[in-house]
């Protein structure tokens, strides 16, 4: 049955039965697993391999580097 068939075959139905069958279909999506605690514990884990003992480059040696790629890059 497609989607429109299935649009069709609801509006059908009384406004108590549609209430019902959206109450099932509400049910049925709270049951499917979220993934985030899964997205921020790899967030997590992304920035701990981010960090260094280093400091942060300033913007005059992020200058530099980047006109160093350029000149490897074009030249």
């Amino acid at each position: 049955m497609s989607l429109q068939e299935l649009k069709e075959q609801v509006l059908k139905l009384s406004a108590s039965d549609r209430l019902s069958l959206m109450s099932v279909i509400v049910e049925s999506l709270q049951e499917i697993p979220s993934f985030t605690p899964e997205r921020s514990g790899a967030i997590g884990r992304m920035r701990g391999l981010l960090k260094t003992s280093q400091p942060a480059p300033t913007d005059e040696e992020v200058a530099v580097m980047l006109e160093e790629r350029r000149v490897e890059k074009y030249l």
